[in-house]
């Protein structure tokens, strides 16, 4: 083709274009030029132009229906998964999936809720149930919290619905749970709205399933279902128990849909070390919980050879391994002689702690085989009133130097919190005095 041909193709191919646009241009201004006045009259919601269809005085009952987590109306303390999915200002009432460019042009204020790209402490702050992003630092000491018994009973569920999580957990105590790298608690009960309460049992306990949320404020990153409650609805309500759970994002140990699911040592990577959690129960109800016997069930240790079994395979998986035993006497200060005699196995396989519960009392603390006992935690969040209990934290550092220590805690009106001064120091005297085996200090160290 020659030169003068493709000048002409050129000449009218670039006039064809500027047409084009013209017309665009045109057509813009007609639908846009006095359109605006129009829209915000139509939507009805002047003090937030561009965002259609929402009123400012959207009732709870709405605010429940859009509430993807389930939960009931007008619980505080959004969790920030649900945030960043629905709205990334921050703001109430925003637009799901409303990009950073429609959120700077809709709103000249500049609030740093607004920035695109916000980090999760900043996200945090002001807001007790988001926890900030973890990180995986090698060389970092990492902290383990566990606490002992949990049932979301009704004041509870009470407690939260008017007040968010610190309405059953008090600031300061909130912050050391969502700060520790790894949080277990023992969950007595199961979640689920079905099921039938097992016939001839004194206390059934069940929670919807919603409230798995408040775990997740909490700062909870594992429970234990070997118990003798998770089975007091039947075995659909543990079946729905596990999908909670999973659905939540929160791990399970001690129970499951088969033997060896029930028995699956739950393994975190942490600050470059691998630590794992396996729960047991000695205190079954019926023999057909045992997941050996039907499923979903419960992995006992009335026979400690399979536990000591696996806590042989877990402890060549793991750096640290705690066994985390349900077990004792309900209102016993001191251990049976079957306690010690686990305890003692338990650490002899490989385990380098072993903490218990079931008791809803405090029980002391020993040494066997070089490593610590702690009998029973107590109670955590449970019921109205504890007078006293305790979270066991444990330390270990890069050097894998390991320090121990007893947070100690009470209850008032269904609030747990971190007990002060002259009740703290009280509740650490008392486990000094029912710990034979180890010696409690003025701050709660724990040493041999």
């Amino acid at each position: 083709m020659g030169k003068a041909v493709r000048r002409t193709l050129y000449l009218l191919a670039a006039l064809t274009l500027a047409g084009v646009a013209a017309v665009c241009a045109l057509t813009c201004s007609d639908r846009y030029g006095s359109g605006d006045a129009g829209r915000t009259e139509q939507t009805g919601d002047a003090a937030a132009p561009g965002r259609p269809g929402e009123g400012a005085g959207e009732t709870a009952e709405e605010e429940s229906e859009n509430d993807r987590s389930g939960r009931p109306a007008g619980i505080a303390g959004e969790i920030a998964e649900e945030e960043s999915e629905d709205d990334r200002s921050g703001r109430p009432g925003g637009i799901a999936g409303e990009t950073a460019e429609e959120e700077s042009e809709g709103d000249p204020s500049g609030r740093p809720g607004d920035v695109p790209g916000e980090t999760a402490e900043e996200e945090s702050e002001g807001n007790p149930s988001v926890r900030p992003e973890e990180e995986d630092v090698p060389g970092e000491d990492t902290t383990i919290l566990i606490a002992g018994d949990v049932l979301f009973g009704n004041l509870f569920q009470m407690n939260y619905d008017k007040n968010g999580i610190t309405g059953v957990v008090g600031d300061a105590l909130l912050a050391e749970l969502q700060e520790a790298d790894i949080l277990l608690i023992n969950n007595e009960f199961a979640f689920s709205d079905r099921g039938t309460p097992m016939e001839g049992k004194e206390f059934t306990f069940r929670c919807s399933p919603s409230y798995t949320a408040a775990l997740d404020e909490m700062g909870v990153d594992v429970v234990s279902l070997a118990n003798n409650h998770s089975l007091d609805y039947g075995r659909e309500a543990l079946s729905d128990t596990f999908a909670a759970l999973d659905e939540a994002g929160i791990r399970y140990a001690g129970a499951g849909e088969s033997e060896a699911r029930a028995g699956e040592v739950q393994i975190f990577e942490k600050n470059g070390k691998r630590f794992g959690i396996l729960a047991v129960s000695r205190v079954v109800p019926v023999v057909s919980w045992k997941v050996e016997n039907q499923t979903p069930g419960i992995f006992s240790c009335y026979d400690d050879t399979r536990l000591l079994s696996l806590v042989e395979e877990a402890k060549e998986r793991c750096d640290f391994l705690v066994v985390y035993p349900h077990w004792g006497v309900e209102y016993e200060a001191y251990p049976e002689e079957y306690q010690t005699a686990i305890a003692k196995r338990t650490l002899a396989a490989g385990a380098d702690v072993v903490a218990g519960c079931h008791t809803h009392c405090l029980q002391g603390v020993e040494w066997l085989e070089e490593k610590p006992v702690f009998y029973s935690l107590g109670n955590f969040v449970f019921g109205k009133e504890i007078d006293q209990s305790a979270i066991l934290k444990i330390t270990v550092a890069a050097d894998n130097e390991v320090h121990y220590e007893l947070l100690p805690v009470c209850a008032e009106n269904g609030v747990t919190g971190l007990a002060e001064e002259d009740r703290a120091a009280q509740i650490l005297r008392y486990l000094d005095s029912i710990s034979p085996g180890a010696k409690i200090g003025e701050d709660g160290t724990v040493t041999k």
